[in-house]
């Protein structure tokens, strides 16, 4: 298993894919280890892989194997004990008016255009904002094993986020957030979180996973601000402040 993993506790075969260029510390070099796509997966299965640190592209189930480098922690929000600081409860109450509407993980045609929208505002120099309706599926659409569900922030009938997140055993994996660029204010994808750790905990579950935290990386500052957050060790899962500690 890759370096710094918890506690494996299914045994699955893995691939590992090639190095390339880490799109998250600039120099570095990066490496991804695979679950055989073959192998049957449940949503139980696959709720067991992401609390031991897994992650999902589409279908493919995965987690860094980086030679150098354990830079990419797995992290958890247990719904239980967070508390929203002064700025989430100030984002919740800026969001009050939204509505909130679950659906399958299927295309619709307001999502993708709102995809669209996002990612060439987010990585204008790239060609990321000409994905195809079949690029966008493949991305975030549910796989066989899957129990995935789009979520809809909307201001009265007009669309302003959508939240991409797969169910668990135990809660919820926070798969990916996109939302119009020119509603900034409301900080949607905090407002996104805070709605995924209100609903899981409504639901009766335990955690919102979050992927991947890398300390280095200023994208995911925002991870670390859901305190308390729970990052995956050798030693199993660990919150943050005394996974801290323990480095000081």
């Amino acid at each position: 298993m890759a370096p710094g993993c918890g506690r494996i506790v299914t045994s699955v075969p893995l691939y590992l894919g090639h190095e390339h260029a880490c799109p998250y510390l600039p120099g570095r070099e990066a490496r991804m280890a695979f679950v055989d796509p073959d192998i049957p997966l449940t949503r139980s299965r696959f709720s067991l892989l992401v609390a031991n640190g897994f992650r999902r592209s589409g279908g493919l189930v995965y987690r860094p194997y980086c030679s150098n480098c354990s830079a990419c922690v797995p992290v958890r929000i247990p719904v239980d004990r967070f508390r929203p600081n002064r700025v989430q409860r100030r984002i919740q109450q800026r969001n009050v008016d939204l509505r909130v509407i679950e659906h399958p993980a299927e295309y619709h045609e307001a999502h993708y255009r709102l995809y669209l929208r996002y990612l060439k505002s987010r990585h204008p120099d790239s060609d990321m904002g000409e994905a195809t309706p079949e690029d966008y599926l493949r991305f975030l659409g549910n796989p066989p094993w899957g129990d995935t569900r789009f979520i809809e922030f909307c201001e009265a009938d007009r669309l302003l986020a959508v939240a991409v997140v797969d169910g668990l055993d135990d809660g919820f994996s926070s798969v990916y957030t996109f939302y119009d660029p020119d509603e900034e204010r409301r900080s949607l994808g905090t407002g996104a979180i805070l709605w995924q750790i209100s609903e899981v905990k409504r639901r009766g579950g335990a955690w919102v996973y979050l992927g991947f935290w890398v300390a280095e990386c200023r994208k995911m500052a925002y991870k670390s601000c859901f305190r308390p957050i729970e990052l995956l060790t050798g030693k199993g899962w660990v919150v943050l402040d005394k996974a801290e500690s323990a480095m000081t």
